[in-house]
């Protein structure tokens, strides 16, 4: 990965303690696993940065070799990545996203 795009990415995630990359916005999702994870995110009501990754396709791209991860969305707590959409559920429903973010 180029050197420019990780320290752009690492940018975004550490601008904020919770950081989404997600389809679309948080008030207007445009897939059903981002609006998921934005949602989850809402009814703990934390405050978290997102970038939307339709906006930039070498974000877009680059997420997916950063993390390692082939889908979005992609949570990331503290600088480190959490998961999509389906991990971020079963950390919620288990109480578990709830420590994260407060630890």
């Amino acid at each position: 990965m180029d050197e420019k795009l990780k320290q752009r990415i690492e940018g975004m995630i550490n601008s904020k303690k919770i950081f989404l990359f997600m389809k679309g916005t948080p008030d207007a999702p445009e897939c059903g696993f981002s609006m998921k994870v934005a949602t989850i995110l809402k009814s703990l009501h934390v405050e978290f940065g997102y970038f939307n990754i339709f906006e930039d396709e070498e974000i877009r791209q680059g997420i997916k070799d950063y993390a390692d991860w082939p889908t979005i969305p992609q949570l990331y707590i503290n600088g480190k990545f959490i998961g999509g959409a389906d991990i971020t559920e079963q950390l919620y429903q288990s109480g578990e996203l709830k420590k994260l973010i407060e630890a």
